[in-house]
């Protein structure tokens, strides 16, 4: 089963971003991106397709867990 917070903060720490930046980028929170790391929440539909475009990755790679 994917883990999407783990993903997200892997993906994040990989372009070198803080959650401040990565939320200013796609337009939430940084207590949202927070929450996603810590799979408190996960990212609305919106958010997913948001985060895909900003990292250039397509559906199958976001939901990869790897």
């Amino acid at each position: 089963m994917i883990n999407l917070g783990k993903q997200i903060k892997e993906m994040r720490l990989e372009k070198g971003l803080s959650q401040a930046q990565l939320a200013k980028e796609i337009g939430v929170s940084q207590k949202a991106i927070d929450y996603w790391e810590r799979n408190v929440n996960e990212p609305k539909a919106s958010y997913i397709v948001a985060l895909v475009k900003y990292f250039e990755i397509t559906y199958d790679e976001f939901f990869t867990d790897n």
